[in-house]
């Protein structure tokens, strides 16, 4: 990143904390698909800094806002936002620099814990109070009472859409329609709460910070079935056993979750056909057939 552009981040974090802060050093760190990530040193302490192009400004403040929320159930540790801005060609969002490490069976059980106490801060009907993103793309979160008519149209519906402007067109979309036509058939004995979700939760988006205290970051939140998040930690993997121990101690699932995980990860395996392509074509479609083999 260009030292002029280094400038006008100091300038934001200066507004942001009330006095001159000068960048010493920024040392490039994972960001992963979406962003470029820093940690940046400066006279007043380390940060986290997350880069990409102006047009994103409004995602980090999205997410930003989402961090705020998820901080506001004093539930789980997310890092705190300090600043955002853009000059006209980038844009950021600085963050609290957290060091991050692995965890172990103690640390797990204590992050599914306190992921249960997160989804036990609900809302009064789902969705949020703004739009934000998965990855890159747009995730809209108009508010419903009806749960399933969110999940069919403002999930499932927009990333069968969006596939079929990027040509997954075909059996993709006539099996895609039969699922969303049936989806009623899943809620015929459950109806969920609106709880506080991560939106995004895989195994990169979770650290644990000096003694171990579990983090969660990157996030996509909204209100929500909470098996949803539950679903996508068994998709990519990097949670324990004692992890899912830990989350049902506190607050066990309901029986059907198992039928509806493919529900919710089918989101997020279609976002990632989206955003990277037909790699993920085979796998989608596999899913949809088993859903659709449910009565």
């Amino acid at each position: 990143m260009a030292a002029g552009h280094w400038v006008q981040v100091a300038d934001s974090l200066s507004r942001a904390v009330g006095r001159t802060v000068r960048v010493q050093r920024a040392q490039a760190r994972g960001g992963g698909c979406i962003n470029q990530g820093f940690r940046v040193d400066t006279d007043v302490g380390a940060f986290f800094v997350k880069l990409n192009t102006a047009a994103r400004a409004q995602m980090f403040e999205a997410e930003a806002e989402g961090l705020r929320e998820l901080g506001s159930a004093a539930a789980v540790r997310v890092p705190r936002p300090i600043a955002s801005g853009t000059d006209g060609t980038r844009a950021w969002l600085v963050l609290e620099y957290l060091p991050l490490a692995a965890g172990g069976a103690a640390e797990q059980r204590e992050l599914g814990c306190r992921l249960a106490a997160l989804h036990r801060h609900t809302g009064t009907c789902f969705g949020w109070t703004r739009d934000n993103t998965v990855g890159s793309t747009p995730q809209h979160n108009d508010r419903s009472e009806d749960w399933p008519a969110f999940w069919r149209e403002r999930r499932l519906r927009v990333q069968l859409e969006l596939a079929a402007r990027n040509g997954y067109g075909g059996r993709l979309q006539e099996t895609g329609d039969r699922l969303l036509d049936g989806l009623g058939a899943f809620f015929r004995s459950y109806s969920p709460v609106p709880s506080l979700l991560h939106g995004d939760l895989w195994g990169g988006n979770v650290g644990f910070a000096a003694g171990r205290e579990p983090v969660i970051f990157d996030p996509a939140v909204y209100y929500g079935d909470r098996e949803t998040d539950l679903a996508m930690t068994e998709l990519f993997g990097g949670f324990s056993a004692a992890f899912y121990s830990g989350y049902a101690q506190a607050w066990p699932l309901d029986a059907g979750y198992a039928r509806r995980r493919d529900l919710y990860n089918l989101y997020h395996v279609l976002n990632h056909l989206n955003l990277f392509g037909g790699g993920y074509l085979e796998q989608a479609q596999r899913m949809i057939d088993r859903l659709l083999q449910f009565d």
